[in-house]
């Protein structure tokens, strides 16, 4: 439905492990024959444990040479997680606006949120040589900085009370996110980021959220 002059909410989710249920570099580094060095990066990233943008272009590194078809083959993998589709459906017909803001990429997860509806993505895109991945990433990283700010100008944009902005997410790359919402929701989340989240809900559906938009619009 068409938003209205005003939106009553700002909903920013994090997609990897949070709106989907499973990390798409993961996905991507399974057809490069990579994908265990991959899930250790990723681990120690969620954890803290390594600056994501570092970790991001080391296992970017390890997909060199992959042909850019598999990544249709990812795409058709995707699973949302339980609840997250019918989230963005519920907060799209209230009159919030939706956003995805990945440390993922554009190529496996627009088509998705396109037919989800969402308002705005922001993710990484992979460069490409020759109908190839490069092993290298085509323009500035998104990381935790980035995916705060993108909330900070989506509220400046549409005139909406920080009270009634909300963020979901999962791993220490959201941090900056949470803090700069209304409503901070780690979504099994990890340690470092339960430490600063305002919500925490453990699943199974991203459904669970509703409850604390409803509130956080009447606030």
């Amino acid at each position: 439905m068409p938003h209205r002059s005003r939106p009553c909410g700002i909903l920013v989710s994090d997609v990897d492990s949070t709106f989907l249920t499973q990390e798409v570099i993961e996905l991507v580094a399974e057809h490069a024959g990579t994908r265990a060095e991959v899930e250790e990066v990723t681990a120690r990233a969620m954890r803290g444990e390594l600056d994501f943008g570092q970790s991001l272009l080391a296992r970017v590194a390890t997909l060199a040479g992959l042909p850019v078809s598999a990544l249709e083959e990812v795409r058709r993998s995707l699973v949302p997680t339980p609840g997250a589709l019918e989230l963005i459906a519920r907060a799209r017909e209230a009159g919030w606006v939706t956003a995805l803001v990945s440390g993922g990429f554009h190529e496996a997860i627009d088509e998705l949120a396109g037919s989800a509806g969402v308002d705005v993505v922001l993710a990484n895109r992979f460069e490409v040589r020759d109908g190839r991945l490069t092993g290298r990433v085509d323009g500035p990283i998104v990381d935790r900085v980035a995916k705060a700010r993108t909330l900070a100008e989506l509220r400046e944009r549409h005139g909406v009370d920080r009270a009634a902005t909300v963020a979901i997410g999962d791993g220490a790359n959201d941090i900056d996110l949470l803090l700069e919402a209304g409503t901070g929701i780690a979504f099994r989340g990890k340690p470092a980021l339960r430490e600063v989240a305002d919500v925490q809900l453990e699943g199974p559906s991203l459904l669970d959220a509703w409850p604390h938009l409803e509130a956080a619009a009447g606030a």
